[in-house]
């Protein structure tokens, strides 16, 4: 690949007078002024994404079914054991088990992602699920149960790696935000779902044997409809262009795929949006697998920084902290749901799913940017009411439930969609499944941090101080998305590859 100073600049991407390279709204094509529109059946364009989507409420089902299911597990009466009796350290491992085996799943991804291709990642992902349910819902003892808890988490780390991967490489750009945005839609689908099904069965015999076991149905048919679907048509000429097959074959299987995906709307673009692509990957210099040491450098940093930015700063904003307040806020302020930890997350749940139903519809509208700047500046407004109410409010009930029901809101229309959006949107075709991992194994290795390291922190500053902290870290977040962060909002994958460099446009 030639380096970064050696690639011709576009003009539609990358102007004078501006940062180098940014990506702006007005953009041109950028192979010899022609790109063919993206034609495509709204009903085709579902499937694609149904599936993969799976993984995510999946994910979000482990959630919400957990934080009942150690409810469950830990009663003398319900839980239908006799090894309920645990410690703080082992429902820690029942509650984490899951997380520490997605950072495992993230390294996994790092290396088998680009050779098993986005569709065969997710059927693994799917495999994992199921296996990691049944050895969970069946366990015997703490051990096994937590070994099944670890090999869910695989499953949650594969399947977050190549959903959005799968995803973006398939949605037609027009719809690619909102496609993409509405997997997050389903992680909180799947969260709320987590605490219904866990407040239902909370209050049965062996339930949390129950809650886990739910999630089996869904991750068979995520796996029959991952078998069903067609390969990343990206993908398959990435490996063309790199000489991992024949070439002729590959781009006649990317032409069937892409049909597939498209439906009978495509008429008989396909093959020319196949050798538009072939030619703008062959442009951008896509025909060398990239090198670790190459990911460091260049284009690759770039998006690199933007992606591994977005989702640490999504983590260490504090979002498990201040989730984890939210029954007390409640209490405080006199709800009557507020003794029931479980309604509380259903209600939080449910402004979870209605504000990223919002970003879902408005995200291919508005672009990515307006939503980040929008939405952590309102996380930011929030984390300084929640820290004063610690320090100096503490009879002023309502101001953090205010405070609280702002953070998820804005969260929720930020973060939350956009972070998983924009990384699956800004690494090049061949970094992508290893730039990926690294940014999915950012994220939850920030999330455990976060979670490991609130407790002392709080012992240690008390509660107003730590979400003071959060609110410099999510200023400085704001400062991260308005210099670095670029509006990729109605542009090709190939024609985000193609600028210069990566920077935001300052409007």
């Amino acid at each position: 690949m030639a380096s970064d100073h050696e690639q011709p600049g576009l003009s539609s991407l990358g102007k004078v007078g501006r940062s180098s390279g940014e990506i702006g709204p007005e953009h041109e094509p950028l192979i010899n002024g022609i790109h063919t529109s993206e034609s495509y059946s709204a009903s085709t364009a579902i499937l694609p994404f149904l599936f993969p989507a799976l993984g995510g409420l999946l994910y979000g089902y482990d959630i919400g079914a957990t934080s009942c299911a150690t409810i469950s597990i830990e009663s003398a009466t319900l839980s239908g054991i006799s090894w309920y009796d645990l410690s703080s350290v082992e429902v820690g491992l029942i509650t984490s088990g899951s997380l520490y085996g997605a950072l495992i799943g993230s390294v996994l991804a790092f290396n088998i992602a680009d050779f098993l291709g986005r569709r065969r990642e997710l059927i693994m992902a799917s495999i994992m699920y199921l296996v990691g349910a049944l050895v969970t819902a069946f366990a015997p003892n703490l051990v096994v149960m937590v070994i099944g808890r670890f090999v869910y988490g695989i499953g949650i780390g594969l399947a977050m790696h190549a959903a959005p991967m799968y995803i973006a490489e398939t949605a037609p750009s027009q719809i690619r935000g909102l496609l993409i945005s509405l997997k997050e839609f389903f992680i909180v689908l799947g969260m709320v779902a987590g605490y219904g099904i866990g407040s239902l069965l909370v209050e049965t015999v062996s339930g949390w044997r129950y809650m886990y076991g739910a999630s089996t149905p869904l991750a068979v048919i995520m796996g029959i409809g991952m078998c069903w679907l067609p390969a990343s048509p990206r993908w398959l000429l990435l490996r063309a262009i790199q000489g991992k097959g024949n070439m002729q074959e590959l781009r006649e299987t990317a032409v069937c795929c892409l049909c597939r995906l498209r439906g009978q709307s495509i008429g008989d673009s396909a093959s020319q949006q196949v050798d538009e692509i072939l030619t703008e990957l062959s442009y951008v210099g896509e025909e060398k697998e990239v090198t670790l040491g190459e990911i460091f450098h260049g284009k690759c940093l770039k998006a690199m920084i933007i992606g591994a930015g977005l989702v640490l700063f999504q983590q260490i904003t504090g979002q498990p902290s201040v989730l984890y307040y939210a029954a007390s806020i409640f209490q405080s302020a006199g709800f009557s749901a507020a003794s029931d930890a479980t309604r509380v997350s259903i209600l939080l749940g449910l402004l979870k799913l209605i504000m990223t139903g919002v970003a879902v519809v408005v995200v291919d509208r508005l672009g990515r940017r307006p939503l980040l700047l929008g939405g952590v500046s309102g996380m930011v407004i929030s984390l300084f009411l929640l820290g004063s109410y610690y320090l100096f409010l503490d009879d002023l009930a309502a101001i953090a439930v205010v405070a609280l029901l702002l953070y998820v809101g804005c969260y929720q229309l930020s973060f939350g969609p956009i972070g998983w959006l924009m990384i699956s949107e800004v690494f090049p075709l061949r970094l992508r499944g290893r730039g990926l991992s690294v940014a999915v194994l950012v994220n939850f290795g920030a999330n455990a941090l976060v979670t490991f390291a609130f407790s002392p922190l709080k012992a240690w500053l008390g509660a107003g101080i730590v979400f003071y902290v959060f609110g410099v870290i999510a200023i400085l977040s704001l400062v991260f998305i308005f210099f670095i962060v670029p509006e990729t909002k109605g542009l090709t994958l190939e024609e985000i590859e193609g600028s210069s460099s990566y920077a935001s446009e300052r409007k």
